[in-house]
């Protein structure tokens, strides 16, 4: 197998060859037919997640087809396609298991930060932790719902059922809420930076009700808003934006600094929350309801020797939507 590498934080994949890796008890091992670029990988590769697993392969948008199956593993068979998410392994015992809350397990493993994931030919995965996705759709074009998509259904979940929903930050993740809100009857209104007229027009595209940049305010006041971009700015700003009783959530793993802000904007009983990672059950839910919904996402594909450049690309801004690597 080949693979990009990340061998030393803060420096830049390499192209490695490795030997073919064999599936262990309750594993598949899964040929990648493409793998997203998320901007977790760009935390992951600057350093900015606490003990990641060095050298590492990133990549947890993973889309391929079970070429091996280890022991004990039921309900999957070989050639089927299947999706590896961010939450790769949880311990099953710990508290947060216990209460169906998997996303906050005590001692998980997660694909591409702590166990290798798909930034490769192929890779090794929990078999209990991979989605089967069916036929309907390009490897291409699923890979970004394995964490765009799941983290985003996630983060509108929490952010309730109010009718305008405001989210800053239209990225790969937004991008696919948007299409998701528009079907269940919501308007979106989208932030994006302030003179980035293109994304604006993007949103608006996929039906935004209404888009400007992250330092205007909305015409009138949003029920919920949630925020992708990994701006500790944003958060005063979203809630300001939101009504009272409102919800504000923070739908990034990293994110930079918040900034003291007058309690005047959290009163009123406005509420501040935070997604971490995702659960078994979202992606259930989520991947069953995508083909319905018809989304759409819009990707840039990369040969995966090209893994660098397109980080490079995500980090600038330079597409709209999802990056994907393909092997």
């Amino acid at each position: 197998m080949q693979a990009m590498v990340l061998k030393k934080l803060r420096t830049a994949l390499e192209w490695t060859e490795l030997p073919d890796r064999q599936p262990g008890p309750g594993e598949i091992r899964v040929k990648v037919g493409a793998c997203g670029v998320c901007r977790t990988d760009l935390h992951v590769v600057d350093g900015e997640l606490p003990n990641p697993h060095i050298p590492i392969i990133p990549g947890h948008e993973i889309v391929g087809r079970i070429n091996a199956i280890g022991a004990g593993v039921e309900g999957l068979r070989i050639g089927e396609r299947v999706g590896i998410p961010w939450l790769g392994h949880t311990c099953g015992v710990c508290p947060y298991c216990m209460m169906h809350r998997e996303n906050l397990c005590d001692h998980p493993i997660f694909t591409g930060f702590t166990r290798d994931g798909g930034y490769a030919t192929a890779t090794i995965a929990d078999a209990r932790f991979a989605f089967p996705l069916g036929e309907v759709g390009s490897d291409a074009a699923l890979a970004p719902l394995l964490c765009a998509g799941l983290i985003g259904w996630r983060s509108l979940v929490i952010a309730g059922d109010g009718k305008k929903l405001g989210l800053y930050g239209f990225g790969a993740a937004a991008h696919i809420v948007a299409q998701v809100a528009k079907w269940q009857g919501r308007s979106v209104f989208a932030f994006t930076r302030p003179t980035d007229v293109a994304t604006q027009g993007f949103a608006r595209s996929l039906g935004a009700t209404w888009a400007g940049g992250s330092d205007e305010m909305p015409p009138g006041p949003l029920d919920a808003a949630i925020i992708f971009a990994t701006v500790g700015d944003l958060v005063p700003l979203a809630l300001k934006a939101v009504r009272k009783g409102g919800r504000v959530v923070c739908a990034g793993i990293h994110m930079s600094d918040i900034p003291s802000f007058p309690y005047q904007i959290l009163w009123e009983e406005r509420e501040l929350l935070s997604v971490a990672n995702l659960t078994r059950q979202d992606g259930i839910d989520f991947l069953r309801l995508a083909p319905e919904i018809g989304i759409v996402t819009k990707t840039t594909s990369y040969p995966l020797k090209q893994a660098n450049h397109a980080l490079a690309d995500l980090r600038a801004g330079r597409f709209e939507g999802a990056a994907v690597l393909l092997p």
